[in-house]
């Protein structure tokens, strides 16, 4: 090919001589092979009129010699024939002569809806061979293609006006030299060797690359295919490079992928700041080079916001930053500081219009800003930040923060791609940081109401000896519902409880305190630990029907997802009497307590496992054991034991190993069993309670069997005192004469025998009289005649506190004497 010096602008085209029906010979023919139409250029062509054509036979007009004479019956008797046939024929004209033409018919349906084929032919013209060399020479000149021709040294012999325009060269400039000599670097490089590799092979050759160029903010991406000219014989005598420029397309998968990859890694965790510096990690450097992320205070604390955009000077703090250099020097702020931003700044305004910002450092408002901060005027000066992008993180209405984009080390500025790819990267941060902030408030609602209903303080008891922890999940799993308690009993017992309420969340941490409650309450009639287990049971189940009471009056489905769960919990209760030194527990579906005895035996209690609370009409088991003065009980949570990276046989062995070991106290052994068992990030709340036993001597009880005799109050009003003024409680001796005058009296006269009187010298002095009568005794108001009535009222005004409960073989009804410490 030559290189005409013809200006273009001089060349031109006649409509008419492109789309006149003239230039097209058209026939149609139907399925019996009959000429149905015929225009003009094929009366030209041929020299039959249409009416000397029509109606006839179309295998007339093809010459004897011609093979399509035997195949067109053939594909016009087939049952499916094909769509289109091609192919040249030699047909006969009007005056005799022949004419050797190239068809195509087309198979149709015709208006009629009968089928039918369409031919057609192009009409010879005079010049076209000229024409078409000029077509040919445009096509490669002012193709839409970067195109060139090297000869077989691989040198340039012909460039296209776009290969000019992108190397910024004209074609005489770069005529006889190599790629690598007209553009050095490695791309260039592998472009010669896959040109090389055509020519060799005489195949066509493709070529994926991006690559720096002159004049060019950004590298360029191509996709190229190399094929090999041959000559007459064959031969490989030149190599065309044809190249489209697909930056546009890279830059937009490359996007794509940005985007795929911040909704994978942004929101992995429910915490505030680590899902901001995922934005930042994302963003840098795939999109920027330094990244900032701010959020209003109250956002980062858990609360809401106040509602609409913020006005004027705007309060933010640092939650999360990243850069292309190690350490962030770019960063003005420290995480966890806090700014004002005037209002002019970029972050201010563009949360005041809520809407995305793109600036140059240039413009007037950054500039201002950075005069007025000199600490950042310096940064900007010393990194060159050119470019920079400020987008508002809203989530559900809600305003949340800002993060800013900046440019410094790429050289290209920001465009509105870039704004809109930073607005769906920021919108995902947004959502993700705004259900952090949801959760960070239920978790710390839910850990201040636990907090609030487990006991600050352990009861002083003489019965044991107490330590506990309590310890909450980590953030992505939530409070859960796990208590424990120590309370005291009558008869200087003391009742030992651990709970575990099944979920998370404020509606656990709920239930628990219900629970708790109604433990108290329960341990307060002393009920034996099987019976208070039952009764905790119809308590969990009629909190469940509330739960499903309150999923039928939900308003929403956001109601109906919170409210859907049963309640359900797990508890063990024990009460260890330290007269007798003998110990009563049950537990439904709890984890059974570990015993350690003064020898350092350490056992796993072998207690009926009892269904967990909730379940109903199932029954509970109270064991009994006598425990030696000193042993040790350790209660606990199932999350203690429980964990992912642990066997539970092998934890619940570390967990005996590790109380068996001698300890200065009790709180640093709980220290010991927590830093042992707990993983880095526990995914349960975790309550341990440990109790070591003590025991009352003989010389702290009294005891007395009383006959069923009147007589007798007198003699135990006596030893009563007797008894008192040994233990140095002369003060107190007359108000218990009257209590156990009282008592007595009362067994004697209403209850059966046999009666016993028992007083115990504990932080209180008490007075027990039990009876062999199950009936419970209860307060009256006395009328003025009656002749009694009056007796349990007066044990209530002379004592702390009274009460009774039950027993094997009837009632003790006990009262408790508060005495100054001796």
């Amino acid at each position: 090919m030559t290189r005409p010096d013809t200006p273009r602008d001089e060349w031109s085209v006649r409509s008419d001589d492109l789309f006149g029906e003239g230039a097209t010979a058209k026939a149609t023919v139907d399925e019996h092979g009959i000429v149905t139409q015929w225009n003009e250029a094929a009366r030209g062509l041929l020299g039959y009129r249409p009416a000397e054509i029509v109606g006839r036979p179309a295998a007339e007009l093809l010459h004897d010699s011609s093979p399509a004479r035997a195949e067109v019956p053939a594909v016009l008797r087939s049952p499916s024939p094909p769509g289109r046939l091609n192919g040249r024929v030699t047909l006969l004209r009007r005056d005799g002569s022949t004419v050797e033409l190239g068809l195509l018919a087309h198979r149709r349906t015709s208006s009629a809806g009968a089928p039918e084929w369409l031919i057609v032919s192009a009409v010879p013209r005079a010049g076209d061979a000229a024409l078409d060399e000029e077509l040919m020479r445009r096509s490669f000149l002012e193709g839409p293609c970067t195109m060139a021709v090297y000869d077989t040294g691989l040198r340039l012999r012909w460039a296209n006006h776009d290969l000019e325009r992108v190397m910024g060269l004209e074609q005489e400039e770069m005529r006889g030299l190599r790629i690598p000599e007209i553009l050095p670097g490695p791309e260039s490089e592998s472009a010669e060797r896959t040109m090389r590799r055509a020519l060799e092979t005489g195949k066509g050759q493709r070529l994926e690359l991006a690559t720096p160029m002159p004049g060019h903010p950004r590298p360029l991406a191509w996709s190229a295919v190399v094929a090999p000219l041959l000559d007459d014989e064959g031969r490989a005598a030149a190599v065309m490079l044809s190249a489209h420029d697909t930056t546009a397309q890279l830059t937009a998968r490359q996007r794509l992928t940005l985007l795929n990859e911040a909704s994978v890694r942004i929101g992995s965790t429910l915490d505030i700041d680590r899902s901001a510096q995922e934005l930042a990690d994302v963003a840098v450097p795939a999109l920027a080079d330094f990244v900032t992320v701010d959020l209003l205070p109250a956002v980062h604390d858990g609360g809401e916001p106040r509602p609409g955009p913020p006005g004027g000077h705007v309060l933010l703090r640092r939650v999360a930053c990243r850069s292309v250099f190690p350490g962030c020097p770019e960063a003005v702020l420290e995480p966890g500081q806090v700014a004002a931003y005037p209002e002019f700044s970029p972050a201010a305004e563009c949360l005041k219009a809520e809407r995305a910002m793109l600036n140059r450092v240039t413009d007037p408002a950054v500039a201002r800003w950075a005069d007025e901060a000199p600490e950042r005027a310096a940064m900007i000066r010393r990194f060159g930040l050119h470019s920079t992008m400020a987008v508002p993180m809203r989530a559900r209405g809600t305003t949340l923060g800002v993060a800013t984009f900046s440019r410094h080390r790429r050289p290209e500025p920001f465009e509105q791609d870039d704004l809109l790819l930073a607005e769906e990267m920021t919108a995902r941060a947004a959502v993700c940081v705004d259900n952090a902030r949801r959760y960070t408030h239920e978790r710390h609602t839910a850990l201040a109401l636990q907090r609030s209903l487990l006991p600050r303080t352990l009861p002083p008891s003489t019965a044991v000896e107490v330590a506990s922890s309590y310890r909450p999940a980590d953030s992505r799993s939530g409070v859960g519902g796990d208590w424990f308690d120590v309370i005291r009993l009558s008869g200087a017992r003391v009742a030992l409880v651990v709970g575990d309420v099944v979920g998370h969340g404020v509606r656990a941490s709920a239930a628990m305190g219900r629970l708790r409650t109604a433990v108290r309450t329960l341990a307060d009639v002393d009920l034996a630990p099987d019976e208070l287990l039952t009764h905790l049971d119809d308590l969990i189940n009629h909190l469940s029907d509330e739960t499903e009471n309150d999923n039928d009056g939900a308003d929403s489905g956001e109601a109906v997802g919170v409210t859907n769960a049963q309640v359900g919990a797990t508890c063990l209760y024990a009460v260890y009497d330290p007269v007798s030194r003998r110990c009563s527990l049950a537990r439904a579906g709890h984890p059974p307590p570990v015993l350690v005895t003064p020898d350092g035996t350490a056992t796993l209690l072998d207690l009926p496992s009892g269904p967990p609370l909730g379940l109903g009409s199932l029954p509970f088991e109270t064991v009994e054991l006598e425990l030696p003065e000193g042993s040790l009980l350790a209660l606990y949570t199932d999350g203690l034991i429980e964990s992912r990276e642990r066997d539970v046989d092998k934890a619940i062995d570390t967990l005996r190993r590790t109380l068996a070991r001698p300890a200065a106290s009790l709180d640093g052994l709980c220290q010991a069993v927590l830093t042992k068992l707990l993983p880095g990030h526990p995914t349960d709340d975790i309550a341990l309670l440990l109790a070591r036993t003590r025991g009352l001597d003989t010389d702290s009880v009294a005891t007395w069997e009383l006959p069923d005799d009147p007589a007798v109050v007198s003699r135990a009003r006596r030893e009563a005192a007797e008894r008192l003024t040994a233990w140095g409680f002369e003060d107190a001796a007359f108000t218990m004469e009257v209590v156990v005058s009282e008592l007595v009296t009362n067994a004697i006269r209403h209850a059966t025998p046999p009666i016993r009187l028992r007083l115990i010298h504990d932080r209180a002095l008490i007075c027990e009289v039990s009876d062999g009568s199950a009936t419970a005794p209860h307060l009256r108001r006395a009328r003025a005649f009656d002749e009694g009535g009056r007796g349990l009222l007066l044990v209530a005004q002379l004592t702390g506190s009274w009460g009774t409960r039950q027993t094997a073989t009837g009632k003790t009804i006990w009262a408790e004497l508060t005495v100054p410490a001796l």
